[in-house]
């Protein structure tokens, strides 16, 4: 029998509350669970001591066992430090598409010869006063 340890959701309508629970990998989401191992509330401050309740010997228990975690689980059971932290797959859906590359880098150009530019102006009305002394 496989085991998974994962959320079964409870709570009403637009106020989630997740009970962490070992359960047949063949049970859906919110079925028949084994043992229930804690409580996750997403309401709640992410510092608040009461937003993951979880029993971590039993956890412990229950991965020696071979039970399986789901990813939010495993994210819970490493920053209670039973799971060590694995490197994860950083997906490339935040990087820009390649015409905003694109058009970044020319904005950028733009900027250089702008910045250039007023360099070059504040530098030429100096020369040119200093000429003016020079020449009276």
């Amino acid at each position: 029998m496989s085991t998974k340890i994962r959320l079964a959701r409870g709570g009403s309508k637009k106020r989630p509350f997740y009970a962490i629970v070992v359960a047949d990998s063949r049970m859906p989401r919110n079925g028949r669970f084994i043992q229930k191992l804690g409580t996750y509330n997403p309401m709640l401050p992410k510092d608040h001591e009461n937003r993951i309740v979880l029993d971590l010997e039993v956890t412990k228990e229950w991965l020696a066992k071979g039970a399986q975690p789901t990813d939010r689980v495993a994210r819970f059971l490493e920053t209670a430090g039973v799971l060590e932290k694995k490197p994860r797959a950083n997906m490339k859906k935040a990087e820009p598409g390649q015409k905003a590359k694109e058009r970044a880098e020319e904005k950028a150009a733009k900027a250089a010869e702008a910045a250039e530019a007023a360099k070059e102006a504040e530098a030429a009305p100096a020369e040119e006063a200093s000429e003016e002394a020079a020449a009276e």
